[in-house]
């Protein structure tokens, strides 16, 4: 291929011809044309070659030597080494200035995988090299060479040169690898000693100019600076400048708005968030605009953003002045890995700045601080010696001494804080006329003294019911003006101090204290603290009044509380009856008196619990449900219904012992909890009991019953975590009872968890076949029996299930019934069904569809149903048979009456299915408009049986019945000949059945003799 040299490395898909290679730019190779040579190298010349090739150190040596040998060989014209590349249409060594010969001979080589090749006439040859055979040797002769002397010359020296270019290739990536370890290493010492320069004890341009001296062993870093920026305050500041042209360096840590240096360099930088490289006419070109010039222009520049987060942080910048010092991407991505390294190293240092900053800030701070430390701790002391002597009165005022004791250790506590020398208490009396000194101390000497009211100091602060604080001057003035008339007990006061004692807003008397020396005052303290006294006084006194009202209150209330008793116990018996009734009437059926279903829920669950702690012991539950009380509920009448639920609730009593329950959960179900089985008792016996007793039949207003029961049975241990557990498992066996036929019982296993877990599985198919159209009909026919002639089909529903193939409706009718998914299932078919008909019916056939009650109690059915046969295509309402069951019409029998005859007016047949099973009723004959009976076939399948039978009375009275209403008899599930000979014998003229045809889609069905394709 072409010789396209990357600059900085070798050619991709270079070739050589003789000793000239292709290296750098697009020039071709010029060929070399060698001379005759002899035919035959000597041992002297290969010997000298492979010294030459054992001394060669790079691969374009090795590929030099190896077209130099070829050129040596006998005849060789021109000798190539070719790599060749694969296109879309094979291999091309297009550009390759060789013959056009050898050009076919090299792609001949690579397409046919060979490790030689030649040309027809032998004059071109090449040869695959290279442990992944991309190399190739091509060769041109001037004659053809002897194939012998070529293999012996030429290959043994190809293979040693292929060896030996594998070594030197492996040489030249171990110097690389080494080259990339030894930068490595110095990066990395870089890295670590830029962290240790973060932690040192260097002031911060010591430290800068340690990085850029690390910086300068790693590239080329003469003119280097760093700038930091604040994103949020738009501002920038220079941390380093070291440039060795600029004169005016920046104004290194000042701050200055980011738009001073709006358009230059560093602007565009931290602006954009990438790197930038290259000369000012090159970063113009990057930027799509103009640049500001700030300082001498350099002839290479670079600049990277130190960046945390995404967030611009900084900026590292190295410049070059000279020419020949350009910057190249390793250098950007080296830069903005150490600027990382950098970021992190001034933040640190940085945060270890401003941290011994505020370090000695706040010693500072705290040595001030220790100074008042010490002042409050000294006024501390002082408060806590206040505080206690506080917490004494406080622990007084809520003590039980006596009064007189009280007052005394109050004074003697109030004497250690102030001037209490002279100090009385005084209480208004309980009429308020007179003034009580209970504790008065003048001078030493106690008295007890009470006196009416005048207008003394004592009066005076009971009036104004605040705390006064005078000097005998403000004595003197209090009474020149009125407000006091002198009342002395003793010497005149020089100070006196009197607080009122309060109580809920009341004042109720004062406490007092004076001081007859001369120069001695009260202050402010001393009034807060005798207010603080009069507080705790006025508690005392008044819990002591209240102790002495409460004992009283106490007393007449013992004997309140003595009446109140004897009419609380009175009530509370009363209520405890009526809780108990109603507890019981909670948790009890009204109409039979049997527990409800919450009663036997408590009682399940604590008997569960026992049961984890007793391993072996089990319970078991029978789940009860009574057969067709409906039709006993809709015929007899609610009450006789009633009656009825409690004949079958003693019943089920009589079934059980104690401790054994029995519960009424709904209408007709009933349960019985058995709270111990085990060897000596087993559940099936029990069962086998109970279907026996409610089997017997019972007088319920005047009409002789004959009852039945299905019940689920499910055994209970330590494994059950609660009781909805065991009745859903119960639930879940009763279900399979009433699926069995009824009158039986089933005791849960893992097989009908396995089913209930089924059934849930098969509600979502349904619901996805309703979308993906799944449903289809198939068609049986209905011959008659003497000849085999078709009369009509009967359409059977089907599933085509995606995973399990065909299925019948057993297998899904019940669950798609349950879920509400039938009737539309029914309309699916039959649209599809009158599809179908419409193209493989002929003349005279009639079709026959199966709708279930559901369809026959809505209003509308026969409007729906013509509606679908007329957009359907179908050929007439007249050839439409709508099959019912006896259980249909006792449901809303006078709407199934309604719907039958409208769909009669409009054309369309009605027949009775599986005649014989139900109840049978002649009335529907009369009544309603059916046209065709068809006989159950568990009456036809018994006919022709050696076991005794009165399948064929019932048959033929079938048949009489039908010949004397002028009814349409069929027989259905006609399976042998002998079934149809009989049928036949008896004189039934029409039937279906396996032995007739059994169920196919309508592609199975032709056209015109309706018979199977």
């Amino acid at each position: 291929m072409g010789g396209v040299v990357e600059p900085g490395g070798r050619a991709d898909l270079g070739f050589y011809h003789g000793r000239m290679r292709c290296a750098g730019g697009a020039r071709s190779c010029v060929p070399v044309w060698a001379p005759g040579k002899s035919k035959v190298l000597s041992d002297a010349t290969r010997l000298a070659w492979l010294r030459r090739l054992v001394g060669t150190t790079t691969v374009e040596a090795v590929d030099d030597l190896l077209v130099s040998y070829a050129l040596e060989q006998a005849g060789c014209v021109s000798a190539a080494l070719v790599r060749p590349q694969r296109t879309d249409s094979g291999w091309s060594v297009a550009g390759c200035a060789i013959p056009a010969g050898a050009h076919q001979v090299v792609v001949d080589l690579m397409q046919h995988g060979q490790n030689r090749e030649s040309s027809a006439d032998a004059r071109h040859q090449a040869f695959r090299m290279g442990a992944d055979g991309s190399l190739v040797m091509a060769m041109s002769f001037s004659s053809p060479p002897a194939d012998v002397e070529l293999e012996q010359s030429i290959l043994p020296c190809l293979e040693l040169a292929e060896q030996h270019l594998q070594q030197v290739r492996m040489l030249v990536d171990l110097h690389a690898s080494h080259r990339q370890l030894a930068r490595s290493e110095s990066l990395q010492r870089a890295l670590f000693t830029i962290s240790d320069l973060s932690g040192s004890e260097l002031d911060m341009p010591e430290m800068l100019r340690g990085i850029h001296d690390i910086l300068r062993s790693l590239m080329y870093a003469e003119n280097f600076y760093i700038v930091r920026c604040d994103p949020r305050q738009s501002t920038l500041h220079f941390l380093y400048y070291a440039d060795t042209v600029d004169e005016t360096s920046p104004v290194i840590g000042q701050e200055m708005a980011m738009d001073a240096i709006q358009g230059s360099l560093t602007w565009h930088l931290i602006t954009r968030g990438k790197p930038l490289m290259g000369s000012a006419e090159e970063i113009i070109a990057q930027l799509g605009g103009s640049l500001k010039a700030l300082g001498p222009e350099s002839a290479d520049w670079l600049g990277v953003p130190m960046l945390r987060d995404g967030v611009v942080h900084g900026a590292l910048v190295v410049q070059s002045y000279r020419q020949g010092i350009r910057f190249s991407d390793e250098d950007s991505t080296l830069l903005m890995f150490v600027g990382s390294h950098i970021l992190t190293a001034l933040e640190r240092k940085q945060s270890k700045h401003e941290l011994e900053q505020h370090v000695r800030e706040r010693t500072s701070e705290l040595a001030r601080l220790n100074l008042g430390l010490r002042q409050e701790v000294q006024e501390r002391q002082r408060a806590v010696r206040l505080q206690e002597s506080l917490f004494q009165l406080a622990r007084l005022a809520t003590s039980d001494l006596d009064e007189d004791s009280f007052y005394q250790r109050v004074h003697a506590v109030v004497r250690k804080l102030l001037n209490a020398e002279n100090f009385f208490i005084s209480l208004l009396s309980s009429d308020r006329r007179s003034l009580e000194l209970p504790y008065f101390v003048d001078k030493g000497v106690r008295h007890r003294m009470t006196r009416p009211l005048g207008r003394g100091l004592s009066e005076y602060v009971l009036r104004r019911g605040e705390a006064w604080l005078g000097t005998r001057d403000d004595i003197n003035a209090l009474q020149r003006s009125g407000e006091v008339v002198p009342h002395r007990i003793g010497a005149p006061s020089m100070s006196w101090l009197g607080v009122p004692l309060r109580f809920e807003d009341e004042v109720i008397g004062l406490v007092a204290v004076q001081s007859y020396e001369q120069g001695a005052s009260y202050g402010a303290a001393d009034k807060n603290l005798l207010s603080f006294v009069a507080l705790q006084i006025a508690h005392s006194i008044n819990r002591r009044r209240s102790a002495a009202a409460l004992q009283e209150a106490n007393i007449r209330l013992e004997h309140r509380v003595e009446e109140r008793t004897r009419e609380l116990r009175a009530e509370i018996s009363r209520r405890e009856r009526i809780q108990q009734q109603l507890r019981h009437q909670v948790m009890h059926d009204p109409l039979t008196a049997l527990p409800n279903r919450g009663y036997l829920r408590d009682r399940l669950e604590r008997l569960l619990a026992v049961l984890k702690s007793e391993p072996g012991r089990c319970c078991a539950l029978l789940y009860i449900d009574v057969d067709r009380f409906k039709m006993i509920n809709d015929s007899l009448g609610h009450l006789a219904g009633d009656e009825f639920l409690k004949v079958v609730a003693e019943r089920l009593r009589y079934c059980v012992r104690d401790p054994d329950v029995v519960a009424r959960l709904s209408g007709d179900e009933f349960a019985i909890l058995l709270e111990d089985i085990g060897p000596h008792r087993n559940v099936e016996e029990v069962a086998s009991r109970v279907l026996q007793v409610m089997n017997q039949s019972m007088q319920i207003a005047g009409r002789e019953i004959e009852p039945s029961v299905s019940m689920g049975i499910a055994v209970g241990d330590g494994h059950y975590g609660h009781a909805d557990e065991l009745v859903r498992d119960a639930d879940i066996a009763l279900y399979r009872a009433k699926e069995l036929g009824r009158r039986r019982y089933v005791v849960f296993d893992q097989t009908l968890a396995r089913s209930a877990q089924d059934v849930f599985t098969l509600e979502g198919e349904l619901r996805h076949a309703l979308q993906r159209d799944e449903f289809e009909p198939y068609f049986q026919p209905i011959r008659r029996l003497a000849d085999g002639r078709l009369m009509g089909y009967e359409a059977l529903l089907r599933w085509n299930h995606p995973y399990r193939g065909m299925l019948a409706p057993n297998d899904f009718l019940r669950v798609a019934q349950d879920t509400g998914h039938l009737e539309s299932i029914d309309w699916r078919l039959f649209k599809r069904a009158f599809q179908s008909f419409g193209k493989m019916t002929s003349s005279g056939l009639f079709l026959s569809i199966n709708v279930s009650p559901r369809h026959l109690r809505n209003a509308d059915f026969d409007r729906r149903l013509l509606g679908l046969l007329e957009r359907a295509g179908f050929p007439g309402a007249a050839h439409l048979v709508v099959e019912v069951t006896e259980g249909a019409l006792l449901e809303s029998a006078g709407k199934v009456q309604a719907t039958l005859g409208r769909l009669h007016d409009a054309g369309i047949d009605a027949a009775l299915d599986d005649f014989g099973t139900g109840y049978s009723s002649l009335s529907y004959l009369h009544t309603l408009p059916l046209r065709k009976l068809k006989i159950d076939q568990s009456f036809v399948q018994a006919l022709g049986e050696q076991v005794p039978d009165n399948s064929s009375m019932v048959v033929a009275a079938i048949l009489a019945l039908g010949r004397a209403l002028n009814v349409v008899v069929i027989a259905e599930g006609i399976e042998t000949e002998t079934q149809r000979r009989m049928l036949l014998e008896m004189g039934c003229e029409y039937g279906q059945g396996y032995l007739l045809g059994r169920p196919a889609p309508a592609e199975a069905w032709s056209v015109k003799a309706g018979q199977p394709a």
